[in-house]
């Protein structure tokens, strides 16, 4: 039941940054993640990059952004995540900061790269193209941490 509660953490983070932190009761975090994220969004021009985006519009979601605020957007996103994972109740997993601190850093590099990634033809975007390498990032973490496991195997 506990590691419900971390799932349902990280699922509202992924909703909005400091929801995880406001169902843990941590409602200074909370607050502050909130804030920082409308302050990123509104600033970054986010949401106004999101229809175009959907639409496939990838070069006009480019255009709308503002790259000296969206560069921050990945790590806020991805931090405000693993804290509300780590805060929540539920038996702690050890080094479970890899995958997420890999994954901001390739979330980084999708916006850098949001001008050049295309699929089928497609640019993907500002919106999509750091989805897809924040989860890439995810699971080359998960990997990542497979592997300081093994070598940091607990002595008994």
């Amino acid at each position: 039941m506990e590691n419900e509660r971390k799932v349902e953490a990280i699922l509202w983070s992924i909703a909005f940054p400091g929801f995880g932190q406001l169902l843990n009761k941590k409602y200074v975090k909370g607050f502050i993640f909130v804030t920082l994220e409308f302050a990123v969004n509104v600033q970054a021009r986010l949401n106004a990059a999101i229809i175009p985006s959907f639409y496939g519009q990838g070069q006009t979601a480019n255009d709308t952004v503002n790259y000296q605020w969206i560069m921050f957007y990945p790590c806020l996103y991805l931090f405000s995540m693993y804290d509300a994972y780590r805060d929540a109740p539920g038996q702690r997993m050890r080094y479970a900061a890899i995958p997420f601190a890999i994954s901001a850093y390739f979330g980084t590099v999708g916006v850098i790269y949001s001008h050049h990634v295309k699929i089928v033809g497609f640019l993907l975007g500002v919106i999509w193209s750091p989805i897809l390498f924040h989860l890439t990032g995810f699971f080359i973490g998960l990997g990542i941490r497979l592997i300081v496991l093994t070598i940091m195997k607990p002595q008994s």
